[in-house]
């Protein structure tokens, strides 16, 4: 089958799955009617309906929670992996610039490249202290 036959095909069996389920749960029975059935008011449909979604309500409710317990794990190792990397990444400039800062050190009171070495040196401290507490708050959770 191609997968639009395949999609198409698995949609109209969920939406034919859903009418039934939803005919069953406002207590009407299946598609068929009874032969001593009587002819209901449109009261009685509308309260039926309104029933119909409070139970589909409660059970969209419950599939909620259901699956955010489920994905309430993979959640806080998403958290830690996302702190892990990004301190990876803040670490990354710290051992460019301060190379760039050894070779400039000789300079680092006064000279040529005075502004060099101390802008390399703002730079590694707040780069240094991202990458280090992001670390540190991975490893608190």
């Amino acid at each position: 089958m191609k997968p639009k036959t395949v999609g198409r095909v698995l949609g109209i069996g969920l939406r034919v799955a859903g009418r039934v389920a939803g005919e069953r749960m406002a207590g009407q029975g299946g598609s068929q009617a009874a032969p001593n059935q009587r002819v209901v008011g449109a009261a009685e449909v509308s309260a039926a309906a309104s029933r119909a979604r409070q139970a589909a309500g409660r059970a969209s409710r419950g599939l909620g929670r259901g699956v955010g317990g489920f994905l309430r794990p993979f959640g806080r190792v998403g958290r830690i992996v996302w702190l892990e990397v990004a301190g990876v990444f803040f670490l990354l400039p710290v051992l460019v610039f301060g190379a760039w800062m050894w070779r400039e050190r000789a300079s680092w009171a006064q000279g040529a490249d005075h502004r060099t070495f101390v802008a390399s040196a703002v730079i590694v401290a707040v780069f240094l202290y991202l990458g280090v507490t992001s670390f540190w708050r991975a490893w608190r959770k």
